[in-house]
């Protein structure tokens, strides 16, 4: 995962409402679930939870799939594991770089 792609999923992952549609769905996961279920599980209308829906279905941490009328969500694993990946990677080297010692350049 490229550092813009990275950037935009925290970006959308700084909500905690947003978190929490992520945990439902994971609840969930066996059965995708619609909007009015993930509604259902929090204190927001509708609206509310569907403009967050989107701002995920954006950083493709979740895709839709059409059931008649509804549309069902469910957790995007694939998008979630380079997530993990990426995140690891990304705070290992900020800790391997924070005990690296530091050397001094010499003025020539």
């Amino acid at each position: 995962m490229q550092d813009e792609d990275l950037a935009n999923v925290m970006r959308a992952l700084g909500h905690p409402v947003r978190l929490s549609i992520l945990r439902i769905l994971a609840e969930k996961q066996a059965n995708s679930c619609c909007c009015t279920d993930v509604t259902q599980c929090l204190p927001l209308a509708q609206s509310t939870v569907s403009q967050h829906i989107k701002v995920l279905l954006d950083a493709n941490l979740v895709e839709r799939e059409a059931r008649g009328t509804r549309n069902c969500y469910k957790l995007r694993e694939d998008r979630l594991r380079a997530l993990g990946a990426a995140t690891n990677g990304l705070f290992q080297g900020l800790i391997s770089d924070i005990s690296a010692p530091i050397r001094l350049v010499e003025p020539a």
